[in-house]
């Protein structure tokens, strides 16, 4: 009997044993760590960083997030002022992505590899205040057909425009940019030129216009001629925008130039033009006030 007890009492004490060591691994199973808290907030992050153009744009890290290489806001990392400031010295930069988007957003603080040039330009066939067939005659082939046909449309209006400069080169751009800050220096120099890699000219979709006589020629007396007003009406219709519009100095970085037109294309010009914004807002690339 004895014997038999302490066998049953043994028995007891092992299930009684195996019994809390199963409750135990049920309740641990039962509490997992939700993973919503982290990922909700990365989710909202991404989905305020979407751009008419995500893989245009990015980072010298390469860094990209759920949306496809969206670019990433100035905003967001703590460069909104920087982003807004014509003046500042030294802009934190970023190096594009794909520099032949159409699209492509190129400022202070997106900028072109050194190397790029685009593959496709061409001499359109219009007017320029130049004889000679060089290097600033050139665009891309898709806004240089825009351009033929944006000149048509203002000869049926009364209005000759003609070309003053075109595409640049990284080096070419360079030699202006310096001479310019030992003319006037290079604080006053980077509201009215681009630091080499970061020009508009550069991308191949950017042309300053003027009359045919080359009066007021990317100058400011450009603003009260019949031709500037002809542009900020109807470039849009024809895929391009005013790049650098008044008003909006604090977000492009440059003084007003209703000379110096862009391609984006006819739906992006609309968009931009109908609600009065610049690319960099159009872009998302800055914080926009709604």
């Amino acid at each position: 009997m004895k014997k038999t007890s302490v066998t049953a009492l043994l028995l007891a004490l092992s299930l009684s044993a195996l019994t809390g060591c199963t409750s135990e691994k049920k309740e641990t199973v039962s509490s997992p760590v939700s993973p919503a808290g982290s990922g909700t907030a990365e989710s909202k992050t991404n989905s305020s960083n979407h751009s008419p153009n995500p893989a245009a744009n990015s980072t010298t890290e390469g860094k990209t997030n759920s949306n496809e290489g969206a670019l990433k806001s100035p905003a967001d990392s703590g460069e909104a002022n920087s982003a807004t400031d014509p003046d500042t010295s030294k802009d934190a930069q970023h190096v594009v992505a794909q520099p032949e988007s159409i699209a492509v957003l190129v400022n202070k603080q997106f900028v072109l590899p050194e190397s790029y040039e685009p593959s496709d330009l061409v001499y359109p066939n219009t007017r320029f205040i130049f004889k000679e067939k060089v290097e600033k005659r050139k665009l891309r082939k898709e806004a240089a057909e825009a351009l033929e046909q944006m000149f048509k449309g203002a000869e049926k209006d009364g209005v000759y425009l003609a070309g003053v400069s075109a595409y640049r080169s990284y080096t070419t751009q360079k030699s202006l940019f310096n001479n310019y800050v030992k003319q006037d220096g290079e604080k006053k120099a980077r509201t009215y030129s681009a630091v080499p890699g970061t020009s508009e000219h550069e991308t191949g979709l950017a042309i300053d216009v003027s009359g045919t006589n080359g009066k007021c020629a990317a100058t400011d007396c450009f603003a009260g001629t019949r031709e500037a007003g002809w542009l900020a009406e109807h470039a849009p219709e024809y895929g391009f925008i005013i790049r650098y519009p008044k008003g909006k100095e604090s977000i492009t970085g440059y003084k007003y130039e209703p000379w110096h037109i862009r391609y984006v294309g006819k739906k992006a010009a609309a968009q931009i033009a109908q609600k009065g914004i610049t690319l960099e807002e159009y872009s998302r690339a800055i914080p926009v006030s709604k």
